[in-house]
């Protein structure tokens, strides 16, 4: 049985990140995808320019038409832009406590923009963390949530997954691909235990949306039932193939974004 993922979240027209490459990933995963946007925005791989918030009470009623007619088997939320459209959501997610929820705290673009704000940090914090099942924040996001210095070293990553893990989900994965050096490790954390994710860094630019890439694939394999270290494995692997291949895209001549359909194109070969 082919398995349904909702993805919550914002659209960005250069296709590269957002409900885009949520649905992107999620196809290419192996699931069906469906999209309630929380916000419109103007963006291409150098910036983004403007930000329009969907009323909150449109948002509620995208989502509530999904789970009126179809089956939900898992739900990514990435961009929430702001504290109404986060009580919203969570008042909706609240009545389906049985659906396995992905949270991807967007809370700045990768040019700096703010995309959630600042209202919505304590709602997002207090209602929607403590529905989750993961949530995927790098350390920006993960440092911006409890209030605290960025991450320099594991050690602190490890502390900070162990420290939001306490505020209510059931899993961290806070992503280390904001550390210097050749490595990117991400920490997972399920209470006080947490296992590490290793992974080289790729010497690309072309990084454009691969926070939403990956909790959007993590939101897949979950939803086709695989246990949540096993999930974020899989969708990890996925998300390094699919830097790796970026440069098989010509996409703006800023922060490119991956190649969600590494494994399904053909690509002409010399």
């Amino acid at each position: 049985m082919i398995r349904n993922v909702l993805s919550i979240a914002g659209s960005d027209p250069s296709g590269g990140a957002g409900i885009q490459a949520d649905l992107k990933a999620l196809s290419a995963r192996g699931v069906y995808g469906m999209a309630a946007l929380t916000a419109l925005t103007a963006q291409n791989t150098q910036g983004v320019s403007g930000v329009h918030p969907v009323p909150p009470h449109f948002v509620a009623d995208q989502i509530n038409a999904i789970f009126a007619d179809i089956r939900v088997d898992a739900v990514k939320i990435g961009m929430i832009a702001n504290a109404a459209i986060a009580n919203a959501v969570a008042d909706i997610l609240a009545r389906h406590r049985d659906v396995p929820v992905v949270l991807d705290p967007v809370m700045i673009a990768k040019g700096g923009a703010a995309l959630l704000a600042a209202d919505a940090v304590d709602v997002l914090t207090t209602r929607l963390l403590p529905l989750a099942t993961v949530i995927t924040p790098n350390l920006p996001e993960a440092a911006a949530l409890l209030h605290d210095a960025e991450a320099k070293n594991r050690e602190d990553m490890a502390r900070q997954a162990r420290a939001l893990a306490a505020l209510g989900p059931s899993a961290v994965l806070v992503k280390g691909g904001h550390l210097e050096g050749d490595e990117s490790p991400d920490a997972l954390a399920s209470g006080d235990h947490v296992t590490w994710f290793e992974a080289e860094r790729l010497p690309t630019k072309n990084t454009h949306g691969t926070g939403c890439t990956l909790s959007s694939a993590i939101a897949a394999e979950i939803a086709k039932g695989l246990p949540l270290a096993e999930a974020v494995a899989s969708a990890k692997a996925y998300l390094a193939a699919a830097v790796a291949a970026a440069g098989q895209l010509s996409i703006g001549s800023g922060h490119g974004p991956v190649q969600h359909f590494h494994a399904l194109w053909a690509t002409n070969k010399e």
